[in-house]
């Protein structure tokens, strides 16, 4: 890159050829006239003193003529009419324009920008050429749109990027064949295949930020198909400053195969809700609990109350939110959702206005075979709380449900659809609002199938998968955090807020492109076992029973599921039941109870 002294000497020496070159142009290309060229020799150096001192003063010298601009050249048309303008004054103060043609003047001016742009530009442009030309890595960009035109202007720029811009790739068929600073749009997405072994490309860079998770899949798969590396800018959300740069490329993510468009949601009716207002949270240091409290501590909460029996989880939650949110009172609770004398003193203590019950145990295959211990936690401290939330006329409370308590073919699944009729039975009866939300699993989540791949992998596999076609819904922890808050404002009480989980992933998918994202080729690198399904699991799961109709809401990814009737009384006294048959650990009677109250579920032997 040029520095400032030789740029100085180069635009000083271009001011005399421009003054000289501008006579030569007045008298048609042919000899100057001696008192002319006389007079333009010793008015030269007031041209040069003058332009010089322009340049420094707008700062001409301090461009770089390797990214010259639109800037740049502003900057070099100020410079030359200010100083031509100050040379004519000059000059005819001295000599009244005597063997000093007029003409001279603006065509000087023409002749010096002509030569101080031109040749940025042709300086800029040999660049540019060397970079093309050069033998870095073969690269394709994906996206010939705002975003692409950027990443390629700043991996131009930054010289130590060895990228060869081979050419674009977009959908958009009118921008097939067109150029983007030089490079041409070869051809579609479909196409990544067959030009990157034609052109020997090595990397393919993805400059989609608003591709949603099917656009990414498309892309992801086309490049792994044709054993092609490939990186991608961030979401457009994720891209604070609105420009794409380099620097941002990252690893495609699990979350950009199998995450949703960002939602729009109503910040200012959930702050309006939260702020100011004493908040408990159970189960506050899981995987929802968690998410939960950062979340409601971006709203301004009176105090968050959270209530966990891990203690290391509680510990680190609070910690982290006591350090993000100074001014938030955060007290940690240990604790038992299922021991009512701890739960009736805490709500006794604290006066929570609304309760967020995310307290639950959740893995099918190992509670299946411990029936009293899953109903006590995910239904009799349902109960515990709900009664809590009731004595202290808690404004309302939130029961975080799941998918799998639809046609339940576990028994974790029977114990979450009992835990959502208690709340539906509660909330006949009391003025406390009770509302459910259920969805299916979380990206990530203690327990869920991810981290267990991840392990899996690490270890060099195999990865164990259930079934070939064995499919289950996702979201992010983030997401269906903020449409649990969401679901909340929305509810009156009595409500079953669905959340809208897009269409579901086949797991045996999920699996191979965890597999190859940590550089491995599925079968081959990692072996892939079929385990078959276990006790209590699905081949698919369901958001909503048959006779639950839903309806829309305002919010597109929240759908209403009308309750089904009950019977009260019948099930108040299996309640009162199941809670005596845990107290005498009789675990057959509790599942003979629980499966009778939950007439659409099976369940199986084995159970303790």
């Amino acid at each position: 890159m040029l520095g400032r002294w030789p740029v100085l000497v180069h635009d000083g020496l271009a001011v005399p050829a421009a003054w000289l070159g501008a006579y030569w142009f007045r008298f048609n290309l042919d000899q100057i006239p001696d008192i002319f060229f006389d007079q333009a020799i010793a008015m030269l150096p007031i041209v040069l003193v003058w332009h010089l001192a322009f340049f420094v003063i707008f700062g001409v010298h301090r461009g770089a003529w390797r990214f010259t601009s639109t800037h740049d050249l502003s900057v070099i048309l100020k410079s030359v009419l200010v100083g031509t303008g100050v040379v004519a004054a000059t000059i005819f103060f001295i000599t009244g324009l005597v063997a000093v043609p007029r003409s001279v003047f603006p065509l000087h001016g023409l002749f010096l920008i002509g030569l101080l742009i031109g040749t940025r530009i042709v300086y800029r442009l040999f660049r540019d050429n060397q970079v093309r030309r050069g033998k870095g890595k073969r690269v394709l960009i994906v996206g010939a749109g705002a975003a692409g035109d950027m990443l390629l202007k700043d991996i131009r720029r930054n010289r130590e990027l060895d990228y060869d811009i081979v050419g674009f790739i977009d959908d958009d068929p009118v921008k097939k064949g067109r150029e983007i600073q030089g490079v041409r749009v070869l051809d579609r997405c479909s196409s990544i295949g067959p030009l990157a072994r034609l052109l020997q490309i090595q990397l393919v860079l993805i400059a989609i930020p608003s591709a949603s998770a099917e656009q990414m899949r498309s892309v992801v798969e086309s490049c792994q198909k044709a054993a092609v590396a490939f990186r991608t800018l961030p979401k457009v959300q994720d891209i604070l400053d609105g420009t794409a740069r380099s620097t941002d490329l990252r690893s495609v993510e699990l979350d950009d195969l199998l995450g949703r468009d960002p939602v729009a949601l109503d910040w200012s009716s959930m702050a309006k809700m939260i702020h100011d207002s004493k908040v408990l949270i159970t189960g506050g240091g899981g995987s929802i609990g968690s998410e939960l409290c950062r979340q409601v501590a971006r709203l301004g909460p009176k105090e968050i109350i959270l209530v966990e029996q891990n203690e290391f989880n509680l510990y680190s939650i609070g910690l982290e939110v006591e350090e993000k949110f100074p001014s938030v009172c955060v007290t940690k609770l240990l604790g038992d959702v299922c021991d009512r004398a701890a739960i009736r003193f805490i709500f006794d203590r604290h006066k929570p206005e609304i309760i967020f019950h995310a307290a639950a145990y959740k893995h099918v295959p190992m509670l299946q075979g411990q029936i009293r211990e899953t109903v006590r936690n995910n239904t009799v401290g349902t109960m515990i709380v709900s009664e809590a939330a009731i004595e202290n006329s808690a404004r309302t409370m939130v029961l975080i449900s799941t998918d799998k308590a639809v046609n339940p073919a576990s028994m974790m699944g029977v114990s979450k659809r009992l835990s959502e009729m208690v709340v539906q039975l509660n909330n006949l009866e009391n003025r406390t609002a009770f509302i459910t939300v259920r969805f299916g699993n979380v990206l990530g989540s203690a327990g869920s199938v991810v981290p267990l791949f991840e392990r899996q992998i690490q270890a060099g596999g195999p990865v164990t998968v259930t079934d070939r076609e064995m499919t289950r819904y996702f979201m992010t922890i983030s997401e269906a955090c903020q449409l649990i808050l969401q679901a909340c404002v929305l509810g009156s009480g009595g409500e079953i807020f669905v959340l809208n989980m897009g269409e579901p992933v086949n797991i045996d998918y999920l699996a191979r492109q965890m597999i190859r994202f940590s550089g491995k080729i599925p079968e081959e690198e990692i072996a892939i076992e079929y385990t078959g399904l276990r006790a209590g699991e699905k081949l698919t799961e369901e958001l909503f029973h048959a006779d639950e109709s839903l309806a829309e809401t305002a919010y597109e990814k929240i759908l209403l599921a009308a309750s089904r009737s009950i019977e009260a009384d019948r099930l108040r006294q299996g309640l009162v039941e199941i809670e005596s048959a845990c107290s005498q650990y009789d675990y057959e009677r509790v599942r003979t109870i629980a499966t009778s109250l939950v007439p659409e579920s099976f369940g199986s032997g084995d159970e303790r």
